[in-house]
């Protein structure tokens, strides 16, 4: 199986593209496969760690609390980026919709905050999912990295990038560029 920038492994099933049945046609049976459409290859995710999860435990329960009845929190569940791309990103805060995306998958333009919490895969997020994310439009990401315990909050996208880098420690104080309700401390996220 080659190996992807971060250690985040893939395996070409089949070239598809994205839609309600994508998994099905590549024989992914079941819903505990961790998988993404990246490109219109299956990337098989990394393995969730321990230190991995309670962050996503964490910033879940911060975002609700911090959070307004404006937006869904929305863990660990698929965003359709494109036809050819669609990202599981650990956290994503979408437009509150009536129907709670019953119907597909929510897509760039319902997206106001993308999390991706980076235990092992911090080069990956960074080279393969914030380029995609940037070319879709998403406004802002959060980069959550547990090694180092620091957060990197992109935002601004033109071109493919985002114009716009901002790094915190655990001490410092996030602030969403766009959901500004949202402003919590860094050390919350891991814990401290």
């Amino acid at each position: 199986m080659p190996e992807r920038p971060g250690g985040a492994q893939t395996r070409l099933r089949a070239r598809v593209p994205a839609g309600n049945l994508w998994k099905t046609r590549v024989g992914i049976p079941k819903p505990e496969d961790r998988v993404e459409l990246v490109d219109g290859e299956v990337v098989e995710m990394a393995p969730i760690g321990s230190r991995h999860h309670a962050c996503v435990m964490r910033l879940d329960e911060l975002l609700r609390t911090h959070g307004t009845e404006e937006y869904l929190v929305s863990v660990q569940e698929p965003v359709r980026l494109s036809e050819i791309n669609e990202l599981q990103p650990d956290v994503a805060l979408l437009k509150r919709r009536e129907d709670f995306y019953s119907e597909a998958p929510p897509a760039p333009e319902d997206v106001l905050l993308v999390v991706e919490v980076s235990d092992t895969t911090p080069a990956y997020d960074r080279n393969v999912k914030l380029p995609l994310y940037a070319r879709s439009g998403i406004p802002e990401v959060w980069i959550v990295d547990v090694e180092s315990q620091r957060v990197e909050i992109y935002s601004d996208p033109q071109s493919g990038s985002y114009n716009t880098v901002r790094r915190y420690g655990t001490r410092d104080t996030l602030h969403s560029a766009t959901v500004p309700e949202i402003s919590l401390r860094a050390g919350e996220i891991f814990g401290r």
